[in-house]
């Protein structure tokens, strides 16, 4: 897995013209450069041609390029959070096209479709999701098989009922993504055994739930009913334990990590989500607190630098807050962009953490 790169690593002229050099597009959104010869603006990687480094002149955000009198170029549209991608457009019918039809459709059926060959359009595809088809079919017949088992008679009519030929395929992959045991799942969690506590943390009430494989809520609000009643909404049927004995390490643990950026961290997690989000959430541990990655850095980071859209709604999806820090990506351009617990919390939490580790 790729390493994640702050915007410190770029501050120098030297450091930035050898991403322009290897047209870095690990480092899109750190910077941009204009061409005096030219008066157009470009990212890092963009693949035009390359100008000679006298005529270069570099900027840290496409504002200050333009204040300074350049144009942002065609290409690489380094003036829009993300570049425009053309082929965006084929990979959305075929992404249509999978998630409404019954049975997988095979990847030549996909790249006819589209009216591309078999081994572009699985370029493409990942190009621009971050996944293969295949992943990205597999995937959304989890996400149907999490309606299904709900509305099912049995497990096995909710499996076959989302597509899957075998059940076994299905089970191979299902307790990583529902979270639990697929019986588990249907039954609201019956089998569940939830410890949870609520305390008061500088960023408003903040509940901690364990599972028996590891910390798999961490929810914040102003409101302590408000948290209990989205875990129960979650877990109606599971067995959930205020303040359960031998809770408090834990839960002290993760406020360390608040507090004390850096510190108290390795817990173990139980996180339920796609293969591809996990990856993400993943990746996400990686970054250093105290600074932050670009949502096309994390993307870069899983090893697809287009999935910028999908590491953005892998984020949104995160249950788990601070331990997983969603709150370090931010948009290329600086803003904060989006947190599933108010921007106000995110600009709090980097706040807090560039004072603490700086």
């Amino acid at each position: 897995m790729a390493s994640l790169i702050s915007k410190n690593s770029y501050q120098s002229e030297s450091s930035r013209w050898r991403a322009v050099a290897a047209r870095d597009k690990g480092a899109d959104g750190c910077f941009v450069y204009g061409v005096a010869t030219t008066g157009i603006y470009c990212r890092p990687g963009c693949p035009s041609r390359q100008p000679k480094r006298e005529n270069v002149r570099f900027f840290e955000h496409h504002q200050a390029a333009e204040d300074a009198g350049y144009r942002p170029c065609k290409r690489c549209q380094p003036q829009a959070a993300e570049p425009f991608d053309a082929a965006a457009d084929a990979v959305k019918v075929a992404c249509q096209l999978i998630e409404t039809a019954e049975r997988p459709p095979t990847l030549a059926q996909l790249a006819d479709a589209v009216g591309l060959s078999k081994y572009h359009f699985h370029r493409l595809f990942k190009r621009v999701v971050g996944i293969t088809p295949n992943q990205y079919a597999a995937e959304k017949r989890l996400e149907k098989v999490r309606v299904r088992i709900q509305q099912d008679d049995t497990i096995t009519e909710a499996v076959f009922n989302a597509g899957y030929e075998s059940t076994s395929r299905f089970y191979q992959h299902a307790t990583p993504s529902l979270g639990m045991k697929p019986k588990e799942y249907k039954n609201g969690g019956v089998e569940m055994i939830i410890r949870f506590a609520i305390v008061s943390s500088y960023l408003g009430q903040m509940l901690v739930a364990l599972s028996e494989r590891g910390v798999c809520r961490i929810d914040l609000d102003e409101s302590a009913d408000l948290l209990q009643a989205r875990l129960i909404a979650s877990f109606p049927h599971a067995k959930l334990i205020p303040d359960a004995p031998g809770l408090g390490e834990t839960v002290a643990r993760v406020l360390t990590c608040l507090e004390q950026p850096g510190q108290g961290g390795d817990l173990p997690l139980d996180i339920q989500g796609t293969a591809f989000q996990r990856r993400v959430w993943s990746a996400l541990q990686e970054i250093p607190a105290g600074t932050t990655a670009s949502y096309a850095q994390v993307a870069a980071a899983v090893g697809n630098p287009k999935a910028v859209r999908a590491v953005a709604g892998a984020c949104g999806a995160n249950k788990i807050a601070v331990l997983i820090p969603c709150h370090r990506v931010v948009r290329s351009s600086g803003g904060l962009g989006g947190y599933r617990w108010g921007t106000d919390r995110k600009q709090r939490l980097l706040d807090h953490e560039a004072e603490s580790v700086g």
